[in-house]
């Protein structure tokens, strides 16, 4: 869905073990900002014996955090959580009870033909049992989307499952470092993930596939320190939007500002998205110049565009130039 602000504004995704001690004094104290989501992983970064024990933990955590939210004041990001498979989600919304009103939605990793429908019938359960909406983000990261003679029937044969609950798809993620794992590839602070053609070719066909109808989210960049950190992270950002990439998954708080200077609308692109959707309708043509009279503004073309840049510009804000 790119029809509402909603699916925009998720911005840096920062990912968090859901068993880490720290996580409820942190969001209470604004130790990250005001400005992204989180997402509580009960997944890859918990050891497979620990799983329990680390929903426990999380479970503390989001309601210590819910407890507080009654008696001050601070930013609460939108919290999803990770989980590992679909019993996860129904078992996790009737723990939270009266404090799932802090959660967003579940994140599905590894989503693939073999597990979507339970995890689409979990998510209208929860749904059902919040009685409001839970949202899902599933990531595209699984060896079923290597395969080139079977690669575009996966794609789609997910985005029919996904279409009876398509409003609930609040970003497609992608897996970046899971599919660069495949491959055995990593990358520096001076390259981008769009780079390595094996893995671009996948992402492309990703937004072929899904980029019309539902906002798609940028792969994980994993450096947060030392040297090019920074401009390398910059540098990804600016072939993640020409590809057609909105937001970010981060893993560490140094991050999440850089990103949401990344997103930032120029004074040029809002400018003209204004004029594109608020064109005279009794003009004789439906094409003009920039208001800066650098390029070519085309009502019926850049629509959709426009569109776009006026949700970032709600959620991220216009760059000062």
């Amino acid at each position: 869905m790119k029809n509402h602000i909603l699916y925009y504004s998720v911005g840096p995704l920062l990912y968090c073990p859901a068993n880490r001690d720290s996580i409820t004094t942190s969001i209470i104290n604004e130790n990250f900002g005001r400005q992204f989501s989180l997402a509580l992983c009960l997944e890859d970064t918990i050891n497979d014996n620990f799983v329990a024990e680390a929903e426990q933990k999380m479970l503390h955590s989001l309601q210590d955090i819910d407890n507080a939210c009654q008696n001050r004041e601070f930013y609460l990001p939108r919290i999803f959580i990770r989980v590992r498979n679909p019993e996860q989600i129904t078992r996790l919304t009737i723990a939270l009870k009266s404090h799932m009103d802090i959660i967003t939605g579940f994140i599905i990793p590894k989503f693939s033909p073999a597990n979507a429908h339970d995890y689409i019938n979990k998510i209208i359960e929860a749904n059902e049992l919040a009685g409001r909406k839970i949202y899902m983000m599933p990531i595209y990261e699984s060896e079923d989307i290597i395969d080139l003679r079977t690669r575009y029937q996966v794609l789609y044969s997910l985005k029919d499952a996904l279409s009876q609950v398509e409003e609930l798809v609040l970003n497609i993620r992608v897996g970046g470092n899971d599919l660069c794992h495949l491959f055995g590839f990593r990358r520096h602070p001076d390259e981008s993930i769009h780079e390595i053609k094996p893995v671009s070719s996948v992402f492309t066909d990703i937004v072929t596939v899904y980029g019309t109808d539902y906002v798609i989210s940028g792969p994980v960049w994993e450096y947060y320190a030392g040297g090019q950190w920074e401009e390398g992270l910059r540098s990804e950002i600016r072939d993640d939007r020409l590809c057609g990439f909105t937001g970010k998954t981060v893993i560490h708080p140094n991050q999440i500002a850089v990103v949401n200077s990344c997103f930032q609308v120029s004074q040029a692109d809002y400018k003209d998205a204004q004029n594109i959707l608020h064109w005279d309708n009794e003009s004789s043509t439906l094409v003009a110049g920039s208001q800066n009279s650098e390029r070519m503004n085309e009502c019926k073309t850049h629509t959709n565009w426009a569109r776009q840049i006026l949700y970032l510009a709600e959620v991220y804000g216009i760059r000062a130039e």
